[in-house]
C-alpha cells in the first residue's frame, strides 16, 4: 500500500473504468492537443493556438465545496518537447484520446529553433564523442533536427496520422510560429472530422 493511494482513481473501492472515463471527459473538456517546443521564447504558443482555434486556455480549475480540484474549463492540452517534434508527443495524443476524445492535433515548429542549429548526423556523432554513448539507434532520424520547416511539419503530421494511437477522425494541423511577431502560419491541414 502506497502512501499516495488515496489520490489514485483506480485504487479506490468500487473503481469502474468506463464510468471513470466518462466522468473525466466531462470534467476536463479537452478538444485539442498542441505539441510545441520547450524553448522559453515560445511560451505564448498555447495562447496563440487557443485564439486561432477558438479554444479555452489556460482556463479555470473547478473546485468542489471541499476545495478539491474536480475539473477544468480548459479545452487545449499542451505537450512541450524539444523542437516541438511530434515523435515525443505520440503517447500523449493516445492518452488524450482515451481520456477525453480529442478533435484536433496541432504540431507547431518555431523560427530560430535550436533544432535548426545542428544536423542529425552531427548530433549523433558529437553526442557520442562528448558522452561516449551511441544514440544512433535511439531516435527516429527524421525527427532529430530541423533543416526545412515545411518538410519537418509535413513529416511530423504524417507521422501523427500514421500512428495507431491517433484517432482516424481527428484533424491534424502543422503550424509555423514566428518567435518575433507571434504570427502563426498554417503549413499542413489534414481534415478528417465528419
Amino acid at each position: 500500500m502506497s502512501r499516495f493511494d488515496e489520490y489514485v482513481f483506480s485504487a479506490q473501492p468500487g473503481f469502474d473504468e468506463p464510468v471513470m472515463r466518462e466522468a473525466f471527459a466531462k470534467a476536463v473538456p479537452l478538444n485539442t492537443v498542441v505539441i510545441y517546443c520547450y524553448d522559453p521564447r515560445v511560451r505564448d504558443i498555447p495562447e496563440a493556438i487557443a485564439r486561432h482555434f477558438g479554444e479555452v486556455y489556460p482556463g479555470e480549475v473547478i473546485r468542489d465545496q471541499d476545495g478539491r480540484s474536480v475539473g477544468s474549463t480548459t479545452t487545449l492540452a499542451t505537450v512541450s518537447v524539444a523542437a516541438g517534434r511530434a515523435v515525443d508527443g505520440l503517447r500523449s495524443i493516445t492518452v488524450a484520446e482515451y481520456l477525453f476524445g480529442i478533435r484536433n492535433i496541432v504540431v507547431v515548429h518555431h523560427s530560430n529553433c535550436g533544432a535548426t542549429s545542428f544536423s542529425k548526423d552531427g548530433f549523433v556523432r558529437n553526442f557520442n564523442h562528448e558522452h561516449s554513448a551511441d544514440i544512433s539507434a535511439c531516435y527516429d532520424h527524421g525527427s532529430v533536427a530541423i533543416v526545412d520547416y515545411e518538410q519537418s511539419l509535413a513529416y511530423d503530421t504524417a507521422m501523427v496520422r500514421a500512428h495507431p494511437g491517433t484517432p482516424e477522425n481527428v484533424n491534424i494541423f502543422g503550424l509555423f510560429y514566428n518567435t518575433d511577431t507571434g504570427e502563426l502560419t498554417e503549413v499542413v491541414r489534414d481534415l478528417r472530422t465528419a
